[in-house]
């Protein structure tokens, strides 16, 4: 799953005893790092500076599939992201509220677009993906009470699944504190102490800590995290709006794609719906905007309609200029690890995993190969 890994030169000789190990950032990724660094034995400190799931992840609509992720490379990593959620929830546990029950996608008719998506879904079932074609009569066996209207295209991944990402990342910190890391925050990132073409350790409102490695996992602030050791990180903006209900009894079981929005529920009732895909610009994240949102949920599940908004979310996507993954070391300082990337709740697990393989056990990990620094030619190596 993992891909092929190679031994790299070891770079740890001023490590003694066990690797200690700061990580930036306690959202998705950092806390999966965090976790998966301290499972393996390492001393693993968590800085965030907020709280855990402050920022993106706590705006995040958290689909964990692998539908529309292109190349194959990028495919690959969101499945074993996809799979390593089953893992996670076997080793941790009912604490973890992975839903299971497939999402639904479905588009008004129209001719233009047909063949396209009708191929698209052909390649995922060569791959082997488990996504078949349905129509209007499949849709509503599959959600009880929808109205899908005229249906042009249709189809059902049966593996895909979501989580609550606040209770995911928490969960995560949790069981990295039971393996003995610490957690730290609120707590920023002030400096870096850089030397002998390594990190020693950086400075911070909480004082001086030393660190064999250091991994920034901090979303959209990693940029500027990494411009105080010379590195840059391409990121773009993109921002997302969601509307959040009070709890109501379940209505919904699985993930919905109708036009124009998607929804779930969580196991405590809330459902969330809005604009998960594409940049919502500069558009406002009222109420206003959020009971509209619900109303265009209706027209495809009725039972919504007696939603009430409780909270708007704004989110920054973490979005490299490209748009994919950034899993890669310093050149200068290679014990300085950066992990970003947009899809980070699907691959959370495979990240936490594969981010750990590359330090503690010196490797490198094939999976990551086309995701580092080295492909943005204009960037400077640092």
């Amino acid at each position: 799953m993992a891909g092929s890994a190679v031994a790299v030169e070891s770079r740890r000789m001023w490590a003694a005893g066990r690797d200690r190990v700061i990580v930036v950032g306690a959202g998705i990724l950092g806390s999966s790092i965090a976790y998966h660094m301290a499972k393996q034995g390492a001393e693993v400190t968590l800085l965030e500076k907020d709280h855990p799931a402050a920022g993106t992840t706590k705006n995040s609509f958290a689909w964990l599939n692998a539908s529309g992720k292109s190349p194959r490379s990028y495919y690959d990593l969101n499945l074993a992201g996809m799979e390593g959620w089953n893992r996670l929830k076997l080793e941790i546990g009912p604490e973890l509220p992975l839903q299971l029950g497939g999402s639904l996608e479905w588009s008004a008719p129209d001719p233009a677009t047909f063949e396209a998506r009708k191929k698209h879904l052909q390649e995922r079932q060569s791959w082997g993906y488990s996504v078949r074609q349905i129509g209007e009569g499949d849709i509503e066996q599959l959600v009880p009470g929808v109205a899908p209207g005229p249906v042009g295209f249709g189809q059902f991944a049966d593996q895909e699944a979501t989580i609550d990402p606040v209770v995911a990342a928490n969960v995560l910190v949790a069981k990295a504190q039971a393996h003995g890391a610490k957690v730290i925050f609120p707590c920023e990132i002030t400096g870096m102490d850089l030397g002998d073409g390594r990190i020693r350790g950086v400075e911070t409102t909480k004082g001086k800590m030393e660190a064999d490695y250091v991994v920034l996992a901090a979303g959209n602030a990693i940029p500027g995290l990494a411009s105080m050791a010379g590195l840059i990180v391409p990121l773009k903006e993109s921002k997302g709006i969601l509307a959040h209900s009070t709890p109501q009894p379940r209505i919904l079981d699985r993930i919905i794609m109708p036009p124009g929005c998607d929804a779930k529920q969580h196991l405590d009732g809330r459902i969330v719906t809005g604009l998960n895909f594409g940049d919502s610009g500069d558009t406002a994240p009222t109420m206003e905007l959020g009971a509209g949102y619900f109303a265009k949920l209706a027209k495809y599940l009725p039972a919504a309609a007696a939603s009430k908004v409780d909270f708007m979310t704004l989110g920054y996507r973490v979005l490299p200029k490209d748009e994919y993954p950034i899993m890669d070391r310093s050149q200068k300082y290679p014990n300085l690890y950066v992990a970003a990337q947009h899809s980070g709740m699907t691959c959370a697990p495979i990240v936490g995993q594969l981010v750990a393989m590359e330090l503690l056990d010196q490797v490198s990990v094939g999976m990551f190969e086309p995701y580092r620094l080295a492909r943005f030619s204009s960037t400077p190596k640092a």
